[in-house]
């Protein structure tokens, strides 16, 4: 019998670079994709999966996320007074429940691997979900985490998701083989990070969302530094895959890397138009911003 999915794992120690100047004192997960952080989207989408406890592997300079995910009294306090009742059941129903999160620190930043490994503690000896903040899954239906933990109920094991990428951009990514390219979940025969041109096992690259086995801290543990002299979680995964069964669930929704400028502006776009009370006037201000 397979143990539940109920905690998630969310690396933000990153120092989010590629957004500076803007990412000097506000952390790049809590830019905001519309009128919601990064972060928070991420939340959403576990939240949705029936995730109950998040552990946050925080750095330098990230306490925002966690006065994020806090209350805050004397913003409610006005809202209250002011009747902004609307405002003040939104902020309460994006609230986690008291005590499901918890936080912890990377204190240098070498790796998503050794992100992984900080919250061994906090996880303990159970499965659990990995979800990258700077990549949003984006489904008009069951949510990528939601699928992915269908998928485990059913099979068990290790899960990565993964979607289809150009050929000629696999070079570019996490690429792993299956059994069956064309199914919903297949097993995975093989991982590659970042194959050169024309070697990869297939088209389907690692899109940031996992499900792993409380092994992998053991690996993890002992891994050596690899690609960019950093701990790779690839690295592991791989030497785990020869232990144990992973699965690929492939996702056909929206893939959206918040982590560059263009995934950032696209997302903003594409959650702003789907929205009933902003997307009618975007398009039509994108058409107008076009004809220039």
């Amino acid at each position: 019998m397979t143990k539940r999915i109920r905690k998630a794992v969310l690396p933000v120690a990153g120092l989010g670079t590629r957004f500076l100047p803007a990412t000097k004192a506000v952390p790049k997960e809590m830019l905001t994709i519309v009128d919601r952080p990064v972060v928070q989207h991420v939340v959403d989408e576990a939240r949705a999966a029936g995730i109950e406890h998040f552990i946050f592997v925080t750095g330098r300079n990230k306490s925002v996320i966690e006065d994020h995910f806090d209350m805050a009294y004397e913003l409610d306090d006005t809202l209250a007074k002011r009747n902004k009742v609307k405002e003040l059941e939104a902020l309460k129903a994006d609230l986690p429940a008291a005590g499901a999160t918890s936080f912890t620190r990377q204190q240098a930043p070498l790796g998503l691997g050794h992100a992984v490994w900080c919250a061994r503690e906090i996880v303990g000896d159970e499965p659990f979900a990995l979800l990258l903040p700077d990549m949003l899954h984006y489904s008009h239906g069951k949510g990528c985490l939601a699928e992915m933990i269908d998928a485990y109920n059913q099979h068990g094991g290790n899960h990565i998701a993964v979607a289809p990428v150009p050929d000629d951009q696999t070079h570019q990514y996490g690429i792993v083989g299956v059994e069956n390219a064309a199914a919903k979940v297949s097993k995975i025969t093989g991982m590659v990070e970042k194959p050169p041109k024309g070697t990869a096992p297939s088209n389907l690259h690692i899109t940031g969302r996992y499900i792993l086995q409380p092994t992998i801290f053991n690996l993890l543990a002992h891994q050596e530094k690899g690609a960019g002299g950093e701990i790779q979680l690839t690295d592991s995964m791989i030497a785990l895959s020869r232990q144990e069964p992973f699965h690929a669930v492939r996702f056909d929704g929206e893939i959206y890397d918040t982590g560059s400028k263009i995934g950032f502006l696209t997302a903003n776009i594409a959650y702003a138009l789907d929205r009933g009370d902003l997307g009618p006037q975007l398009r039509a201000e994108i058409e107008r911003l076009l004809e220039r």
